[in-house]
């Protein structure tokens, strides 16, 4: 008896298997498709054998592709895989970019705050702002602005506002630039 369920299991998961590889491929039973396909036709036409023989033909076919068919999807698969690694890698590349870019702004803030030594800035925190203002305007604009944000807001004003008002908005120009910049959060 186990051998007859064996048989019957073994010719049922044939069917299935053939009906799920090759859907183009039905069995002659099935006659409520509006469209019939050559297969079906020829199915049609035949005695039992020789419609055993087609569906034969047809699950060899499949099994036949079969392998053809994982091996494409497995290409697809790879070249898929390929072309997310290819753009993980760009954007990788442009945060290193931009990291970058930001180092180079924050060395140059560095060296912007820098360029006021202290003792410079002391000096100018207690000369008059008329002096002051005549003595940044011929500085030049980095060493004039680095000094001017080292002063206090009251002092920087004052002077800002001795001097000549087209060197004074390059100057302000400037220490808006760098405040902008340290609101961002892009330098410290």
């Amino acid at each position: 008896m186990t051998s007859i369920r064996r048989c019957l299991l073994s010719r049922l998961f044939t069917a299935v298997m053939v009906v799920q590889l090759c859907p183009g491929v039905t069995v002659a039973a099935e006659t409520e498709a509006k469209t019939v396909s050559p297969v079906e036709t020829a199915a049609t036409s035949h005695s039992g054998l020789e419609m055993r023989a087609l569906t034969e033909e047809a699950r060899q076919y499949c099994v036949n592709i079969r392998d053809v068919a994982a091996d494409a999807r497995y290409a697809w698969q790879k070249s898929t895989l390929e072309a997310l690694d290819k753009r993980v890698a760009e954007r990788i590349a442009a945060l290193e970019e931009k990291r970058a870019e930001y180092e180079s702004w924050l060395k140059k803030r560095e060296d912007f705050l820098a360029a006021a030594r202290d003792d410079v800035v002391a000096i100018y925190a207690k000369m008059r702002p008329e002096a002051a203002a005549s003595q940044l305007t011929v500085l030049n604009e980095e060493m004039a602005a680095a000094v001017l944000a080292r002063l206090n807001a009251r002092s920087s004003s004052a002077i800002l506002n001795e001097m000549d008002p087209a060197r004074a908005s390059q100057l302000a120009s400037a220490l808006a630039g760098m405040t902008e910049l340290s609101a961002k959060g892009e330098l410290p």
